[in-house]
């Protein structure tokens, strides 16, 4: 070792960082502090291994005992989660919307960024240029949506509903009256709906004296309360759509944050794990979603058409109640087309079944050609899946669950398959569920035995011995070099 050259060594290392700080002359201490000092590598002492153990079991035990406490404090938990979620609302709604608009705004900025950057080569504000054009374009996308929609439908709504409170109760009548007229022989089957009928009026009678008037007052209260909830509603919406412009401005920032802790939190296969689970999830729910939107708003459409040709009452209305139950899977047709075909059958009973015919033709024409052509396999969900998601989702959050309960189990699905996959990997078994037919087993041995009547399983299973071969071979040779 030579002592002066390792001391030339050390000082134009020093000078090097002098020169890196700007010419100005630091201390070693100053130098220490100002690069970024690297996390020791030595591993933890035995004393620090057992400290571990004990702060585990510590840290379970508290975690046990606060679950218990937790459930016990259950309504004032629930309490706490509906005043942060009402307090929230305006961001909820920024967020909810923002993710609708995000569509019309990505397709803005691939369009118009790469023509500005190309017509203004000098331009340096092109991406916040463009990226300002596409949000006021999404924001007034929606609002004339919003307007349009409001425009036909509160006046022909209003008159809708003003013909079914004047007709409704005349035509409620005149159904009595032939019911009675049809029941008003001599048969015991007669006498016995006449008497019913009558009881009926004289318990509707009595009821208009003494009950209606307390019914009344608290129809008036709940709809005072309702007006009030629906202005709050609608303020909300509005802080909402300031709320979401904000958010489709920064969105890669939030982005980049988000990622930037999902890394410092957890270890990169985890962290990966969960950027990928995220961006299958936005996958899912903004293909089904957006999807499903499109799907009943071409729905609501064609129910429009087609009830204009065929001349029936309440055309818009029933198109509307079409529409937008149209929104939830499976039973949403069917939610919307009882009500409408009763509302129709008041005003004439041949048009009525006319309704039904025309909606079965159109819900046929829904699930078979118009759906599939637009939603594709978003989900990855069978019929049966489907069906459960809905009535697990309505029964537990009511009609917003049942929209979003099938998204989030195709989520939750796609995570079973997943990790499904990854062990029967790990055990050199087929993934293809068609190869786990009735002829097919796997041995005590762990190997998989193929039917014969399955080509693909038969290709599979040679492919995964092969694959095994070739492994166990490269692992003896590495041990052979060894």
């Amino acid at each position: 070792m030579n002592p002066e050259k390792d001391g030339q060594t050390q000082e134009g290392g020093t000078k090097a960082r002098k020169r890196e700080n700007d010419g100005k002359p630091q201390t070693k201490e100053h130098e220490y502090y100002i690069n970024l000092p690297s996390f020791g590598k030595k591993g933890p002492s035995k004393l620090r291994q057992q400290f571990n153990k004990g702060m585990t079991a510590f840290i379970v035990i508290v975690t046990c005992i606060l679950f218990f406490f937790a459930m016990l404090r259950m309504d004032d938990i629930s309490r706490v989660v509906r005043l942060v979620v009402h307090i929230l609302k305006p961001v909820i709604y920024g967020l909810g919307i923002a993710y609708l608009l995000n569509p019309i705004v990505k397709f803005v900025d691939e369009h118009l960024e790469p023509f500005l950057n190309k017509k203004f080569p000098k331009m340096k504000k092109a991406a916040k240029i463009s990226r300002s054009v596409g949000i006021f374009l999404a924001i007034v996308f929606m609002l004339a949506i919003i307007g349009a929609l409001f425009n036909m439908l509160i006046p022909e709504l209003y008159r809708s509903i003003r013909d079914m409170i004047l007709t409704v109760p005349s035509q409620i009548n005149e159904a009595l009256i032939h019911m009675t007229a049809l029941m008003s022989g001599d048969s015991a089957l007669g006498q016995i709906i006449t008497q019913a009928l009558k009881e009926a009026t004289t318990f509707l009678e009595n009821w208009m004296r003494t009950d209606l008037l307390n019914q009344v007052n608290v129809f008036m209260s709940n709809l005072t309360e309702g007006v009030i909830n629906v202005i709050n509603e609608l303020l909300n919406m509005l802080i909402g759509i300031i709320v979401s412009i904000y958010v489709l401005f920064s969105k890669e920032k939030f982005s980049m944050q988000s990622k930037k802790i999902i890394y410092a939190m957890f270890k990169p296969v985890q962290a990966n794990m969960i950027l990928h689970l995220t961006i299958k999830s936005n996958s899912i729910f903004g293909g089904f979603i957006i999807g499903k939107i499109i799907d009943s708003a071409i729905i609501g459409v064609l129910c429009f058409l087609g009830l204009s040709v065929l001349h029936m009452p309440y055309t818009l209305l029933v198109s509307v109640i079409v529409g937008v139950t149209n929104v939830i899977p499976f039973f949403g047709p069917y939610i919307g087309a009882i009500p409408s075909a009763i509302l129709i059958m008041l005003s004439d009973p041949k048009m009525g079944i006319y309704f039904i015919i025309f909606i079965l033709i159109l819900q046929q024409l829904d699930g078979n050609v118009i759906g599939p052509t637009i939603l594709g396999d978003s989900t990855g969900l069978s019929a049966f899946w489907v069906l459960f998601s809905i009535l697990l989702g309505g029964g537990l959050f009511g009609v917003v669950g049942m929209i979003l309960g099938v998204p989030t189990f195709a989520v939750l699905y796609y995570i079973v398959n997943m990790i499904v996959n990854h062990q029967l990997e790990k055990r050199h078994l087929p993934t293809e569920t068609a190869c786990y037919d009735r002829m097919s087993y796997v041995d005590a041995s762990g190997n998989y035995v193929h039917s014969t009547e399955n080509e693909m399983c038969r290709q599979a299973a040679e492919q995964k011995t092969e694959e095994v071969k070739r492994k166990d071979t490269e692992n003896k040779e590495e041990s052979k070099e060894e």
